[in-house]
């Protein structure tokens, strides 16, 4: 369903977007769940700073949510955020509910963002071929903030164990 917008973007080409926004607005939700998952469950002597960083991923990711559906929706689409949503359409894989110390928690959770981020790499280009300069840039503010979430959770994989 579209609404009516006075964007001046063709009909045909918002709804492309909007499919492009929804597909990463569940990966991103995913994400902010899997950093909540580690935030809540890690264990070990980094406990403090990885419950800490964990927790700041999650903010990162639901900030991330709120203008991917903002963005479809001011495009005159619906923002699909449900559960059930985001468990059809994510295309993160599923973070491993059996993780307790906290340099597993770390290597998951550096998996999801890169995936994320290469989703959004993607979703840049994707953007830009349809002309949405906004749309392309919002993925770009996107895009630099998961990659400097990673930057801060592979530091903690590069130092010797």
């Amino acid at each position: 369903m579209m609404h009516c917008t006075r964007i001046d973007l063709p009909q045909e080409q918002r709804s492309e977007l909007i499919r492009l926004l929804n597909d990463r607005l569940a990966d991103a939700l995913d994400l902010q769940m899997q950093a909540k998952q580690a935030h809540w469950n890690v264990k070990g002597p980094n406990f403090s700073a990885l419950h800490e960083l964990f927790d700041k991923v999650a903010e990162a990711a639901e900030e991330h949510v709120d203008l991917l559906a903002e963005r479809a929706v001011q495009l005159g689409g619906v923002a699909e955020g449900t559960v059930q949503v985001v468990a059809k359409k994510s295309k993160l894989a599923a973070y491993p509910l059996n993780l307790v110390s906290g340099y597993d928690h770390v290597e998951a959770l550096a998996n999801a963002l890169a995936s994320f981020g290469k989703a959004v790499r993607e979703a840049i280009d994707t953007a830009t071929k349809l002309n949405d300069a906004d749309t392309a840039d919002l993925f770009t503010e996107i895009s630099r903030a998961t990659d400097k979430n990673l930057w801060f959770v592979e530091a903690h994989l590069q130092a010797e164990r």
